[in-house]
């Protein structure tokens, strides 16, 4: 009998400089927008939006499970085949290609008229992007057009083991636990622990931040890079933030506290450990112990123990 084991091979995980693929990213992350927006609107509720992001595919990111009058149906983006495909409960399938020249305007009606195609039209509520500095319908957005199929796999490859690392350390947890997901507003892939506690909403907190923070949280996640941290990173933060927590200290050397509480840690710095996933989680489990001390979470009780989840890895309960 073959063992089973939760560790993905580290096929010398690529690099993915934000220079060298900036307006690919910029025009992936629009084409997440539009499908999130689907989701969002077709998808029963959900606490703290776990209704609203993608998830993570062995080739990409999808929309599960939504519903369209009569029927269910669903949206992958295939970041190994480049194309975008929908499905319907019924059987009917459509698809178009992602490619270089596609830009959001033609992303955004390709993909409305397959979802009529498989017998689901859509008419979106706000077909803007959300909190990416213009406000530009995503039907006259001509301008990003971007599609480089070498950089996409490449982030393809290590948004899929990154979602498996996040996994692996969701596990290790027993209180409430968030999905691994894309929250596409940021283009963030994110996992987050849960205390137990609920906080008090300040009056003019956002509502994406009333619905996000109503209860004590450790969120870790990964992104591609953006204005704020122009590469990939991982971060991870407190909220509400302890007072203190950004003078805890940090595993690896590498990780550093941002201003405002947040804990980064270089992808390239995890690229090139000689053991990646360990790296990553003890990145995390550092900014994890920093924030439950600090904000008296019972870590004990929440903690479950290695030899609880090893077991459970290797295929030896079998």
């Amino acid at each position: 009998m073959i063992a089973r084991h939760s560790s993905l091979t580290v096929d010398a995980l690529p690099p993915l400089p934000l220079a060298e693929w900036r307006p690919t990213k910029e025009t992936l992350h629009r084409y997440a927008q539009v499908v999130g927006k689907v989701r969002l609107e077709h998808t029963p509720y959900q606490n703290h939006w776990w209704h609203a992001p993608l998830h993570v595919t062995p080739v990409g990111l999808r929309a599960p499970h939504m519903v369209g009058g009569d029927r269910s149906f669903e949206i992958a983006l295939d970041l190994a085949a480049h194309e975008a495909t929908v499905v319907a409960s019924t059987g009917d399938r459509a698809a178009f290609a992602l490619r270089d020249g596609l830009s959001v305007a033609e992303f955004y009606r390709s993909l409305l008229a397959a979802l009529g195609d498989i017998g689901v039209p859509v008419e979106l509520a706000n077909p803007r992007p959300f909190d990416l500095g213009d406000d530009r319908p995503f039907a006259e957005d001509a301008e990003h057009a971007a599609y480089d199929a070498a950089a996409v796999g490449r982030y393809r490859r290590i948004l899929v083991w990154v979602d498996h690392v996040f996994r692996a350390y969701g596990g290790r947890f027993s209180g409430k636990t968030s999905p691994v997901h894309l929250f596409w507003h940021g283009f963030d892939l994110a996992v987050t622990r849960f205390s137990g506690r609920a906080v008090p909403v300040p009056p003019e907190a956002t509502l994406l931040n009333r619905e996000g923070y109503s209860h004590e949280v450790i969120s870790f996640g990964f992104w591609p890079g953006d204005a704020n941290v122009p590469d990939p990173a991982f971060y991870a933060y407190a909220a509400p933030a302890p007072a203190g927590l950004d003078q805890q200290p940090l595993r690896p050397p590498a990780a550093a506290w941002q201003p405002g509480g947040m804990a980064v840690l270089m992808y390239e710095e995890v690229r090139t450990s000689p053991t990646p996933e360990e790296t990553l989680l003890e990145f995390m489990e550092s900014v994890y112990q920093a924030g439950a001390a600090a904000a008296n979470w019972d870590a004990a009780a929440l903690r479950i123990e290695p030899a609880r989840w090893r077991v459970a890895e290797t295929g030896a309960a079998r």
